[in-house]
Parts: structure tokens; sequence; C-alpha cells
């Protein structure tokens, strides 16, 4: 049996670490391309409420529902036996605004929970911003431009709230008015 030797030419002084370096580079660089791909990836909103709850400021109820008080009113809070008269911006995670309104009547109890949660928590002339999670917004179901499993964001202010007692106390006085009104033509 007989060998066959094979010449093998001598390795340069320094190519093994220029290919060290080689692939060190490579590794960095498809690093840097997975994270610069994450930086566009929506995060979950159990992950965004958990990084959220660390923010300045933002405090989590028992509910799940964040809040952050950016201007504190005075006075009582609203019950669910009330209805709000507030200004409100909605949006999503991303910015895409989904509702606005400068004045709008809102029954507390009228309203997804987290919204309803957040107002009773509000005084009158507060400004805060909401974090809704699903399970109190719209949960995994899609609401017209509300995608499913989507944390609510709303910037919240409270005009002023009445019951409802005293609304309907005050529309009878109304139609009593309009009613003791004198007739045109008669």
């Amino acid at each position: 049996m007989s060998t066959t030797a094979v010449p093998l030419r001598p390795i340069a002084k320094g190519s093994l670490t220029r290919l060290w370096i080689g692939v060190a580079v490579i590794a960095l660089a498809a690093g840097g391309l997975a994270w610069a791909g994450q930086q566009h990836v929506a995060a979950s909103p159990t992950a965004f409420l958990a990084s959220n709850a660390h923010e300045d400021g933002v405090v989590t109820t028992e509910s799940g529902l964040q809040y952050k008080v950016l201007e504190e009113g005075s006075g009582a809070s609203p019950t669910p036996a009330d209805v709000a008269l507030v200004g409100y911006k909605g949006a999503l995670l991303d910015g895409t605004v989904f509702d606005e309104n400068p004045q709008a009547p809102m029954p507390i109890d009228g309203v997804v929970p987290g919204f309803s949660e957040g107002l009773q928590k509000m005084k009158k002339g507060g400004k805060y911003r909401l974090w809704i999670p699903p399970q109190l917004g719209y949960g995994d179901a899609d609401n017209g431009p509300i995608p499913g499993g989507s944390v609510l964001v709303f910037d919240v202010t409270l005009h002023d709230f009445k019951s409802k007692a005293e609304l309907m106390q005050l529309q009878q006085q109304m139609q009593m008015q309009q009613g003791a009104a004198p007739q045109a033509g008669n």
C-alpha cells in the first residue's frame, strides 16, 4: 500500500488572524442587521404594558389599566351613574388616531371598561393619558379601524360631569318650558 503525499503550501503569517477578524466582522454585521430589523416591529401589548409600567408617573391599576396624570383636576370624581363631558383623542400604539372629539358627552357606564375606570379616577378639569389593555378595551375582535388585541391610548380631559338623574330633571324642565311657551300664530 502506498500513500500519496499532497504538498501543502505554508500559510502566510497573519492569515488566520485575518480570517478570524473577517468572521467577527460578519457576525457583528449580522447582529446589527437583526437589531435594525426589529426596530420597526411592534411590541406585543403585554411587552409594551410591562415596559410602560416602569415609565415615570405611570400608575397601573389592579385591573391592568395604566394612566398618567398630565394635569390634576379638582373636586369630586364621576361615578358609573354619571354622564361626563370629555375631550379625548384615541390612538393606537403606532400613533394612528382612530377617534377624536373636543367635547363629547359620555355615560360613564356606557364606554369600554378601561375608559370607564380611567374617567372615575379623574376630577373636573383633569387631563390624563390612559393606556387601555385589550381585555379592558375591545379584546381580540377588530372594531372598525381598531385591530383586535390593540392597546388603546387616550388623552382625556374631563370638562364636567352630572348624574343621569340630574340630566333627566334638566331635560324635563326644558320640555315643560317649551310646552308653556306661546305658540306662534295664536
